[in-house]
């Protein structure tokens, strides 16, 4: 994918009969808005649609106004139809667009059940997918070809990405912005949406819960006591005894409040500091070990590599000062 280059990236959202309105908002939340505080334009987005008039979901409003499926064809990222009649066959005119994007080399992303479009456009085959949990069953029957990861936020498959649910489409949405643009600007995106900067596709989908007595209190404060101190030795017992609970408590309340484990959150926030710190040009890896709390620069390579699917030297080739100019945040 182009990175950092002249022309910005073109995203093209496909909107479809009965199409989710979260989704598509979500979308054009993470690409579509401008951003003047970045000194550059991230992507060109743009809204297409089969038709001149587009009944949303329910039948909440209907959308007009917008391209035709013309402009799909300069998509360098693809943005799929999603809807809940999961059943209904998508019209053959869209599923030819879908086809034509990815046979000539454009990134495919589907939001909720949107998997179900790439798949009935037949580009599933033998891939890795996601999609929300209460399609699971109905998928594998439709498509047992595709390899469903049914108990996941997103799955990115290099040139195909797909989210489980609405609320996963703006995990996903950041996450291919952190890919395409780096941490740094990730991180941004997400400050201006007031959310979670990183959250790893392989987390659940859902938590159970169980009702507390009491009403747990808010991890905002110990989040940003602990980003404040990465680069200390901080365990999962410092962070308990911060919080004055037991591991036990503050392992409970990670999984509700967020979604993963304290330790999970504490490596992901590490890795993350330890890519802003190569975006910003720190070349010694046993320094951005150190600083970011990871330790040994083996520790650094293995943790990068696993999260960006990079070695460090090259994000840093790919996302570093020399990769274009400083981004300012």
């Amino acid at each position: 994918m182009p990175q950092r280059s002249s022309q910005p990236h073109t995203v093209v959202l496909l909107v479809d009969e009965n199409s989710n309105p979260f989704e598509m908002s979500c979308a054009i939340e993470i690409f579509g808005l401008r951003r003047p505080e970045l000194g550059r334009e991230l992507y060109d987005f743009r809204l297409c649609a089969a038709e001149p008039a587009t009944r949303m979901r329910d039948g909440f409003f209907t959308l007009t106004g917008v391209a035709g499926l013309d402009a799909a064809e300069e998509a360098d990222t693809l943005i799929v139809p999603n809807r809940p009649d999961t059943d209904a066959p998508r019209a053959p005119r869209v599923l030819d667009v879908v086809r034509r994007a990815h046979a000539r080399g454009a990134r495919l992303v589907g939001f909720c059940s949107g998997a179900f479009t790439i798949a009935e456009a037949g580009l599933l085959d033998g891939r890795r997918a996601a999609c929300h949990w209460m399609w699971a069953d109905a998928f594998r029957a439709r498509f047992p070809g595709v390899r469903l990861e049914s108990d996941v936020l997103f799955v990115d498959d290099g040139d195909i990405l797909t989210a489980s649910g609405s609320a996963s489409a703006l995990d996903l949405g950041l996450h291919v912005v952190r890919r395409d643009h780096g941490a740094e600007v990730a991180n941004h995106v997400s400050r201006r949406l007031v959310f979670a900067a990183h959250r790893d596709g392989g987390q659940r989908q859902f938590v159970e819960r169980p009702v507390p007595d009491v009403p747990d209190e808010s991890l905002g404060p110990l989040v940003a006591w602990a980003q404040e101190r990465l680069e200390e030795p901080l365990t999962v017992a410092d962070l308990a005894a911060r919080a004055a609970v037991s591991p036990a408590t503050l392992h409970r309340r990670f999984r509700a409040q967020l979604g993963t484990t304290p330790l999970a959150w504490l490596t992901g926030e590490r890795v993350a500091l330890a890519c802003r710190l190569i975006e910003r040009g720190e070349e010694r890896l046993d320094v951005v070990a150190a600083r970011s709390g990871l330790g040994t620069a083996a520790n650094l390579r293995a943790r990068v590599r696993r999260e960006t699917g990079l070695s460090p030297s090259a994000y840093r080739r790919r996302f570093g000062p020399a990769a274009g100019e400083a981004v300012r945040v």
